[in-house]
């Protein structure tokens, strides 16, 4: 007599399926800033970051130091920990652990708990905590400040194209700073100072950046003339990259812009979408696949 067919899913299949909407509803609470779960989340998660940089910087002051040094040391520990599961559930919850632990806020995630288990073996490492502070850059997605998020965009397109122009710049000041290096240590000398072309080079770094420390100057009527002419090239020269910039910011400005969402593609972990778009604009991933009920069709 034959069996009769099963219906049924297989009980891998069931369970694969249960991990599955189990990760994606986790996904959404960590990633998505637009859900009552996730916006809630990133809240918290931002509260916990002021107040464990607040206790690292409360910690360096010897007065509180040597009266509450246990309980910040705890404290301290304690949001290590809690951000260390944090970073676990996120690697957990997305499709690419590695695409999101190489993204910059998987970066950022990682270094901001490293140095406590650092602090182990080399002491005062712990300071390095307020590296945390990076992760509030977050509070533009909890606040779904979508427009900061756009002129961030525009900020780093500016600075992409004129990369070229400011690499080209500094290069030709940096050939200026040698040649105005060599010529004071010719003119000066070790006995005032100028005791290598190296040292000159700093002293003409300082100079033209108008820093002036003034812990070396020059002593002879011609280095003085050198050190006028410096100064005067340093104060026109500092203007010339903030106008290369400024003028592709101008140029990004003025070209048309569509408003941009925190919705995050699930692929590439890439924030800054237009509102109708389906596709990730860096990698083409669907950017509805990561919304969809994990095992649901039609």
């Amino acid at each position: 007599m034959a069996r009769p067919e099963s219906h049924d899913a297989p009980p891998a299949a069931s369970t694969a399926a249960a991990r599955a909407a189990w990760r994606e509803r986790l996904r959404v609470v960590i990633f998505e800033a637009d859900t009552p779960g996730g916006k809630l989340f990133d809240v918290v998660l931002i509260a916990a970051i002021l107040t464990s940089v607040l206790a690292v910087m409360l910690e360096s002051v010897p007065e509180i130091r040597a009266r509450h040094g246990g309980s910040l040391y705890t404290v301290e520990w304690g949001f290590t920990l809690l951000f260390t599961l944090e970073y676990g559930l996120r690697l957990a919850s997305v499709p690419h652990p590695g695409r999101y632990a190489r993204s910059f806020f998987g970066v950022v995630d990682l270094v901001a708990v490293l140095p406590t288990y650092v602090s182990v073996l080399v002491p005062g490492a712990q300071s390095l905590l307020v590296i945390r502070g990076l992760r509030l850059l977050r509070i533009f997605r909890v606040f779904k400040l979508a427009p900061f998020l756009g002129e961030a965009s525009l900020l780093r397109a500016a600075l992409i194209s004129s990369r070229h122009k400011v690499v080209v710049f500094l290069a030709a000041i940096l050939i200026l700073i040698m040649i105005l290096g060599a010529l004071m240590y010719l003119i000066e000398g070790a006995e005032h100072g100028f005791t290598s072309i190296p040292q000159s080079v700093y002293w003409a770094i300082v100079t033209m950046t108008t820093v002036g420390y003034g812990d070396i100057a020059p002593q002879t009527l011609a280095g003085k003339l050198l050190a006028s002419i410096a100064m005067i090239i340093g104060y026109s020269i500092l203007a010339v990259p903030t106008g290369i910039v400024t003028a592709e910011i101008v140029e990004q400005a003025t070209s048309p812009r569509r408003p941009i969402t925190t919705r995050q593609c699930v692929e590439c972990m890439s924030e800054g979408h237009d509102r109708d778009a389906r596709f990730c604009k860096h990698c083409g991933a669907s950017l509805d696949a990561g919304r969809q009920p994990p095992g649901g069709g039609g």
